[in-house]
């Protein structure tokens, strides 16, 4: 076991020799993406529940824009801060209800990895369309209907910055109220 050790820590140093990254928090992530994906596929086979040949457009594009949506608020929003604060530390807010945190503890491979994952969007949106897929083929309907609710927030977030940016330029410069 020592010489398998060994072995990682030569090869996390020959891949990043000026800097840390928690290769085995990484296998650890993404063993544990094997496992929730493979129980999905298991789940899907033991209910004998039908999966399509080609997924509608529509319910890609919906689950498109509520994988963004629900990324982000796992990610960025300030309202789910506990969920990430044993894996991240917090920064500053970043405007529209967002923070920008760091990832905590640099030392423990796992920890390091999961505090990446749960505070960058793109790497969460794996994970959640993930889980959305499958709710669509276990629960096509509840499914939706989450995932209509996710995509209205997104469009009414899109709207809100759009009237924000349009009563900035309708005051001229020098306002900056909201």
């Amino acid at each position: 076991m020592t010489d398998v050790k060994e072995k990682v820590a030569r090869l996390r140093r020959a891949y990043a020799p000026h800097e840390h990254r928690p290769l085995g928090g990484y296998l650890v992530s993404m063993g544990a993406y094997a496992a929730v994906t493979g129980a999905l596929a298991g789940l899907v086979k033991a209910t004998g529940q039908h999966v399509p040949d080609r997924p509608a457009t529509a319910d890609v594009v919906l689950l498109g824009i509520a994988t963004h949506k629900l990324s982000r608020l796992l990610a960025k929003d300030a309202v789910t801060s506990p969920l990430r604060a044993p894996f991240t530390r917090y920064d500053r807010p970043i405007g529209s209800g967002e923070v920008m945190e760091q990832v905590r503890d640099q030392g423990s491979g796992t920890r390091h990895a999961i505090g990446e994952l749960l505070s960058c969007p793109f790497c969460l949106a794996v994970w959640v369309a993930t889980g959305l897929t499958g709710g669509l083929v276990l629960s096509p309907r509840l499914t939706r209907l989450v995932a209509t609710a996710l995509t209205a927030v997104a469009a009414s977030d899109f709207l809100q910055m759009a009237y924000a940016m349009a009563q900035r330029a309708a005051e001229g410069p020098g306002h900056d109220d909201d």
